[in-house]
Formats: structure tokens, C-alpha cells, sequence
């Protein structure tokens, strides 16, 4: 199973300002920058439970369509009426990556797109996360939510593409070359 993050930062590395907000990332512009050919290869996106509860703030349409979403949360979820969402699209998991993994392998899943800043140092700590796509905004918020915590070693990445943009953002690819 691959599992990939897609995700924008500012300059110095902050997914979300302290409060959860993400207004700095405007500034990128709604140019295309190939999150549309991204998440139309993933057939399960495993998101964590702040983020998923920010992105049903979203204006309508529901940014998924009719993926499977598993929100990763200990705390019991009310998902039996979400405005917007199609039925039957949306689950909860809880439990260690590793243990979520193998089950949506279980269950079919080939591609998970992992989002959610805990979410993410989660997975990439155990070593789950095969390639990381980082798209960064012209701008620095000076603190807030960081992509990136400690991990247990070092992660070794391979450089696949930077692309720029001309509304200023630069994204880069790579591939995690030591995940388990």
C-alpha cells in the first residue's frame, strides 16, 4: 500500500497558524499546482479528526466526492448526517498507524492520502509515508502548527521534482527512501 502527503506550508514550515487557521495560504492563489491529478490517484484519504472537522467548514461541494474519508479519532464521532457528504463515505478509525494501515489494506485501500498535521508526524514517525509532496506559500506566519516533529531517526528522502508557480509557489517532491 502507498500512502503520500500533498500539503502547503509557509516558508518556515507551519501547515496552520496556532488557532487552526489557514487564511495565509490564500496567498498562493487558486493557480493549479496538481493537487486535482494528486488526489484523483488516491482512492482513501486517512485524515486526522481537527482537520477533518475544519474541512466540513468548507463551503459546499464536499472536496472529496465520494472517496472514502476515515477520520482518525479515540473520541466517539456523530458521522450519520453531515451536511454535504455522500452517504456512506466517511468512517472512523482509532489506533496506531501501523494497526489502521493494515486494516484499510484489509479492506482493499492501494492509496491513502494522509492529512492532518499530527496525523501526518504520526504516520511518517512510524515510517509509513512513502513520498511527500510540499508546496510552499510566499509567506512566513513567524509561528503556528509545524508539518514536521521529532522522529525516532532520521528519514532519508529522494528528490523527485520542484516546480514553481508564477503566484510564487514552489513545490517540492520527494520519496521517502527508509520507510518501513
Amino acid at each position: 500500500m502507498k500512502a503520500s502527503v500533498f500539503v502547503g506550508t509557509s516558508v518556515d514550515g507551519f501547515i496552520a497558524r496556532l488557532d487552526g487557521g489557514l487564511d495565509f495560504l490564500e496567498r498562493g492563489g487558486s493557480e493549479p499546482h496538481g493537487y486535482e491529478e494528486f488526489i484523483a490517484q488516491v482512492d482513501t484519504i486517512v485524515i486526522g479528526r481537527k482537520t477533518f472537522e475544519f474541512v466540513l467548514s468548507f463551503t459546499p461541494p464536499w472536496p472529496y466526492g465520494t472517496k472514502r474519508v476515515v477520520v482518525l479519532s479515540s473520541t466517539h464521532l456523530n458521522l450519520s448526517t453531515l451536511p454535504g457528504v455522500p452517504k456512506d463515505t466517511v468512517e472512523q478509525m482509532s489506533g496506531p498507524p501501523s494497526e489502521i494501515v493494515a486494516r484499510l489494506a484489509a479492506s482493499g485501500a492501494q492509496h491513502l492520502y494522509v492529512d492532518g498535521g499530527v496525523t501526518v508526524q504520526r504516520f511518517l514517525s512510524a515510517g509509513l509515508i512513502q513520498n511527500l509532496t510540499i508546496t510552499r506559500v510566499p509567506v512566513l506566519i513567524g509561528e503556528g502548527i509545524p508539518l514536521f516533529g521529532s522522529l525516532p531517526t532520521d528519514l532519508l528522502l529522494n528528490h523527485i521534482a520542484t516546480r514553481h508557480y508564477p503566484n510564487g509557489l514552489v513545490q517540492s517532491e520527494y520519496e521517502i527512501i527508509n520507510p518501513k
